[in-house]
């Protein structure tokens, strides 16, 4: 399999204070990868600089084998999908006009960009006649989070960036895009790097795992072997808490 992303030795520093220290992986087309850890370890910053939102302070990050610092970041950024937490949604346009604004950016034709946000809508569950039309403040939590969601996968990108973009919804919810979000993975096969501070969120999306902790990759590996061979104090940590969680529910009920 191809690589997609590869980050070697990437440091972020701000101030002088360390966010991301010699981070080095890579992310084989059409996989799912779940960078997992506390707030704070450098996930979101990863994330952002992939997206050249930020630079790194060194290393090198190629996509498909380019070293994205040669490219144009403008668009480097219109090629990847990019699905937040806060959404992101513009209040003042229509969800249809949320969903085609890369479209609009790349001057797309005004069929073709109707018919392609029709498409993703449905694609996330919401029906493009009842949803297209309406704002954001008319749409549920989740609802607007499937309309982010759609707005990452405009553009087709074939790489899908997603910060804890399940975040903020009430647990019911979150589970229900986190099943949707694996159907959606077998009909678009892109390849996701998706950020979580939530352990079953990471088991239940991933194909590989990245744990991080105070900017430092401590494990990569499927759930199946982080499970069976943690490598360091805090991964072992971070597999006791679930358990714990588990032990505290059972008694509780």
């Amino acid at each position: 399999m191809e690589k997609a992303i590869e980050l070697i030795d990437v440091r972020k520093h701000f101030n002088g204070t360390h966010a991301v220290r010699g981070v080095s992986f890579e992310v084989l087309d059409g996989e799912t990868l779940v960078l997992l850890g506390s707030s704070g370890c450098g996930k979101t910053t990863i994330l952002k600089m992939i997206n050249r939102l930020i630079e790194p302070s060194s290393g090198v990050i190629r996509i498909n084998g380019k070293d994205i610092l040669g490219q144009d970041p403008i668009e480097v950024r219109r090629s990847i999908g990019y699905a937040i937490q806060g959404i992101g949604l513009f209040p003042h346009m229509s969800i249809a006009d949320n969903v085609s604004v890369v479209l609009r950016l790349k001057g797309w034709p005004e069929d073709k960009k109707r018919d392609r946000t029709g498409e993703v809508l449905d694609m996330v569950g919401l029906e493009p006649e009842t949803f297209g039309p309406r704002y954001p403040d008319e749409l549920s939590g989740g609802q607007q989070q499937r309309a982010g969601v759609a707005r990452a996968l405009a553009a087709d990108p074939a790489i899908l960036l997603m910060d804890e973009p399940f975040g903020a919804l009430d647990a019911v919810t979150r589970n229900v895009l986190q099943q949707e979000l694996l159907k959606l993975k077998q009909t678009i096969k892109k390849t996701i790097v998706f950020v979580t501070h939530d352990i079953f969120e990471a088991f239940t999306l991933a194909d590989r795992i990245a744990v991080l902790h105070e900017g430092r990759l401590q494990q990569i590996g499927t759930k199946e072997e982080i499970i069976s061979a943690p490598k360091t104090e805090f991964v072992k940590d971070l597999l006791l808490r679930p358990i714990e969680q588990l032990k505290d529910f059972k008694e509780a009920h």
